[in-house]
């Protein structure tokens, strides 16, 4: 009789710590790590799939890590995602944030970047023609912009040209967004934090 209730016990404690490990692997695969917006913005996960930065567009031409340089100018660590998309389609923010800059910034061209509590959103490759300002509060979702056009007016700060000697848009062969997360001023794959 003592050895059918040892089997029992036995049987019990696998059982349960079989349902354990079941729990956690299923924990641990199916779990995105969100961004913990700052106490004065959202608490609202950045994974949330109507937050991509370029609505419509989900094809991803160069993604975030290594890479061949695609031009002149251009970093063989891609510091972001590029996603092909015509000049002029809108550009929404991903989180509640405040306007950090808008200008030239070297091979982004045109650029406009977010601030987030420790989170900074930077949106490439934009249209010169900036619809928001240094200091504005930005909702959640909010238009900010444009995807900017390849070719852009002269400018003294601009050393990018096409083959032709044509000013660019900053390091790039072609309009599309360039869409870089920085936590804690270190660059992190959009990937792991956002959904289309």
């Amino acid at each position: 009789m003592s050895g059918s209730f040892s089997y029992r016990i036995y049987s019990l404690f696998f059982l349960i710590l079989f349902i354990f490990c079941f729990l956690f692997l299923l924990l641990l695969y199916t779990t995105k790590t969100p961004i913990s917006l700052s106490p004065s913005t959202s608490s609202t996960p950045l994974h949330t799939s109507d937050l991509w930065p370029c609505p419509g567009y989900t094809r991803i031409s160069s993604p975030f890590g290594p890479r061949s340089k695609p031009t002149g100018g251009a970093s063989s660590f891609h510091s972001g995602i590029d996603i092909p998309a015509p000049s002029g389609t809108q550009l929404i923010s991903v989180a509640d944030s405040t306007v950090l800059f808008t200008g030239f910034k070297g091979a982004d061209g045109y650029t406009i970047v977010l601030q987030s509590g420790i989170f900074q959103f930077i949106y490439g490759h934009v249209s010169p023609q900036f619809i928001v300002s240094v200091g504005q509060n930005i909702g959640r979702g909010q238009k900010i912009g444009q995807v900017g056009p390849k070719i852009v007016p002269a400018s003294p700060q601009n050393p990018y040209r096409d083959s032709k000697g044509n000013p660019t848009n900053g390091a790039t062969t072609g309009e599309h967004l360039h869409f870089t997360i920085k936590k804690d001023n270190q660059a992190i794959n959009p990937l792991d934090y956002l959904t289309f």
